[in-house]
């Protein structure tokens, strides 16, 4: 039997599982056209239902409170629920639509994904497709992603797995910088080259290699560092030095003679090699917009 309480706090417990996702009134009430002081007095509204504090509320930001993190896991779990009776309708009627929502590493978005935008929403013009680059971790459920393309191998075991290529990482400069500067033949040998990397924290300098038994990290340096793999690129092919990129990423530049391959007997250790893989959360009703999304992939990526 349904507790006539629980009907009552439906909505406001959606709403601040709103307020947690978006980390702050200001955000979460402007998606719920509200007033940041009206979804305030909401939240206040069901801190005295469930008689505990759900926020630690700062003039900086707000803190959930452990108590509000159990109280947001099993809210979830509600959602979750009434998510699933909206794709039940939506596989029963009619054309996809509606937000989808798909994070990717910068480099694979940009490489891979960004082509067949264009064609996909072409064929499926009622999908709002959102695209969000993502190269830390993430989780699908507190940032709002239907699916998220990752570079690894160690997948998210709670998630759907489809795997759908492999990747490895390259070690590339442009003919005319090894023409100057000479070709490395062991890993050592890079402390005497200028080598571009990522720069995003301390250790991105530190490179890693591997063949068979023998191991070696290498603390590289160079006039250049980009975190973004299109701009490091261009500047591999410029010859400001030596990068290291997916395959897929320097595919095009590889076969028109910009780059070629460096220490290809050793391979590069790192957090984002192995499958290519699209996962996204079990659910008994896929909507149809992430089902079409999926085939889509499935017959327009080629490797």
């Amino acid at each position: 039997m349904v507790n006539p309480k629980l009907i009552a706090l439906l909505p406001d417990l959606a709403s601040f599982i709103l307020v947690v996702n978006e980390g702050s009134f200001t955000a979460a009430a402007k998606k719920l056209g509200v007033t940041p002081s009206a979804l305030s007095k909401l939240i206040t509204r069901l801190e005295q239902a469930l008689k505990v504090k759900l926020f630690e509320r700062t003039t900086r930001k707000l803190i959930i409170t452990q108590a509000g993190q159990k109280v947001y896991d099993q809210s979830i779990a509600m959602v979750n629920a009434a998510q699933q009776a909206i794709e039940v309708s939506e596989a029963e009627h009619g054309e996809p639509s509606g937000a989808l929502t798909v994070a990717a590493p910068e480099a694979f978005l940009n490489s891979v994904l960004q082509p067949f935008v264009v064609p996909f929403l072409t064929r499926y013009p009622h999908i709002q497709l959102k695209l969000r680059a993502a190269d830390g971790e993430i989780d699908l459920f507190r940032d709002g992603i239907d699916l998220a393309f990752k570079l690894t191998d160690k997948p998210d075991e709670n998630l759907v797995l489809k795997e759908i290529s492999k990747t490895r990482l390259v070690l590339c400069a442009s003919p005319d910088y090894l023409g100057r500067r000479g070709t490395p033949h062991h890993p050592t040998e890079l402390v005497q080259h200028d080598c571009l990397y990522l720069a995003e924290n301390d250790k991105d300098n530190l490179w890693s290699f591997s063949k068979e038994e023998e191991l070696h990290s290498v603390a590289v340096s160079g006039c250049y560092a980009v975190n973004h793999s299109q701009m490091r690129l261009n500047g591999v092919k410029q010859g400001l030095g030596i990068g290291i990129f997916h395959d897929f990423v320097i595919r095009e530049a590889r076969e028109r003679g910009e780059v070629v391959e460096v220490l290809s007997d050793w391979m590069i250790k790192s957090n984002y090699h192995g499958a290519i893989a699209m996962q996204y959360p079990q659910s008994k009703y896929m909507p149809a917009r992430l089902r079409v999304f999926i085939d889509f992939v499935n017959e327009s990526l080629v490797f």
